[in-house]
């Protein structure tokens, strides 16, 4: 009998200690464009403080979250404070009410009532919350398993598309990982190094290079796609590197920019080329197989779902990433998987809405076997919650580009991350 006194005083004392939000604030702030965006600060037992920036896309699939209603950070910001009231008292870690709560303030299939910037930045923000009420590290909110590996760092080094301006290449991303690097400071550091090499490269073949970059911090150049593939190969084998060894290339196609569906064309207007799905299912196996891609991104339009399953079974042992196709929604992703269409996913909360809604994604692509790369967007915040929530979905990559203030952030985190939890495991590629 005073044993079952015991054990209920503790459960009860455990429980009186549960942390309780006490308070919800925000502002209108900017991201790394300049453009304006939402950060949310959330309190619990009025002092364990958690705030998280929104961020946002270039190349936004049509089927993700909507960032604000009618396009206003401070509508939402507004729709946010006068439902204040109903999250306080909740549990800051108990994501599936305070998700709940949100849709009960927006059921709409894409937040686009109250934003998904709120429900990015509100989740996200408790999370932190309870966190540091706790005393622990983010992830360890989000997951208790004990033998996690770090992501490799997946970064932009030669951009166009959405990303930059006109004269740069219509793919938007040629993307670097270092998958032969034992620890993520060597992974890191051989992506800073690839990017200032390529840098120094693309000067010595163009003279007028004014050494511009695009939103990600990718260099920017006057050049066409096929050049731009060919020098960042060039860069990793100048400095000792074995493609598909040591170091590997990545292209993301941004393909749904591309995809003119009048005219059934992927249209290269800036190199003055057409496509047909044929074509360009063509183009693309030939730069997987010439430059020994790890990965391609979006390489077909976001309704391509066949042609997707085509490339899939064809390279079975690259990744064939789908971002635009499922933008982190589970219904999309359960039809990519039905239809076999990718096998590895890019996982960004702010397109799903609520840092609940990314988890259950996660849960399902972890279930089929689908590799995760959790991602920045090109409108960036400083915040660095990506690298725990990377690390707790069991990420394979972290696609956060490679220099730049906001970049840079993510990647840093991940090395305190290792250095302060002796974690050093990288994960598999």
């Amino acid at each position: 009998m005073r044993n079952r006194s015991v054990i209920r005083f503790s459960i009860l004392k455990s429980y009186r200690n549960m942390p309780k939000i006490t308070s919800i604030s925000g502002t209108v702030v900017y991201n790394s464009r300049g453009h304006k965006t939402i950060e949310v600060s959330v309190i619990s037992d009025n002092k364990y403080l958690g705030r998280v920036c929104a961020p946002s896309g270039a190349s936004v699939g049509k089927h993700e979250a909507i960032n604000f209603p009618d396009n206003n950070p401070q509508k939402s910001l507004d729709i946010l404070r006068s439902n204040e009231k109903k999250f306080i008292g909740l549990d800051p870690s108990d994501l599936k009410s305070i998700h709940e709560t949100l849709r009960k303030i927006d059921s709409t299939t894409n937040y686009s009532e109250i934003g998904g910037a709120v429900a990015f930045s509100l989740t996200i923000a408790s999370t932190e919350s309870a966190a540091r009420s706790e005393g622990v590290p983010l992830f360890k909110i989000l997951t208790k398993d004990a033998h996690l590996r770090l992501p490799f760092p997946l970064g932009n080094i030669l951009g166009g598309g959405a990303h930059a301006g006109i004269g740069t290449p219509d793919i938007q991303e040629i993307l670097v990982c270092a998958i032969g690097s034992k620890t993520i400071r060597e992974s890191a550091e051989t992506n800073f190094l690839i990017h200032q090499e390529l840098g120094k490269m693309l000067e010595r073949h163009d003279a007028k290079f004014t050494r511009g970059r695009g939103d990600e911090g990718a260099w920017a150049p006057r050049i066409n796609n096929d050049k731009a593939v060919e020098y960042c190969a060039d860069t990793c084998e100048k400095l000792g590197y074995t493609l598909g060894k040591e170091v590997s290339l990545g292209i993301d196609f941004a393909s749904s920019v591309l995809w003119n569906e009048k005219r059934g064309k992927y249209v290269y207007s800036r190199q003055g080329i057409e496509r047909s799905p044929e074509q360009q299912i063509e183009f693309v196996s030939e730069m997987i197989k010439k430059y020994k891609l790890v990965c391609v991104e979006d390489p077909v339009h976001e309704d391509a779902f066949e042609d997707m399953a085509e490339l899939t079974k064809k390279f079975p042992r690259i990744l064939i990433i789908g971002d635009d196709i499922v933008v982190t929604n589970q219904t999309r992703l359960s039809k990519a998987i039905n239809t076999k269409s990718c096998n590895a996913v890019i996982l960004k909360v702010n397109q799903a809405g609520s840092l609940y809604d990314a988890l259950e994604f996660a849960k399902l692509a972890n279930k089929n076997n689908m590799k995760l790369i959790t991602s920045h967007r090109s409108g960036e915040s400083t915040d660095s919650h990506i690298s725990h929530i990377g690390l707790a979905t069991k990420s394979n990559m972290l696609k956060v580009g490679v220099v730049g203030g906001e970049r840079v952030a993510k990647i840093n985190e991940l090395i305190r991350i290792s250095e302060e939890n002796n974690i050093h495991n990288m994960a598999n590629i």
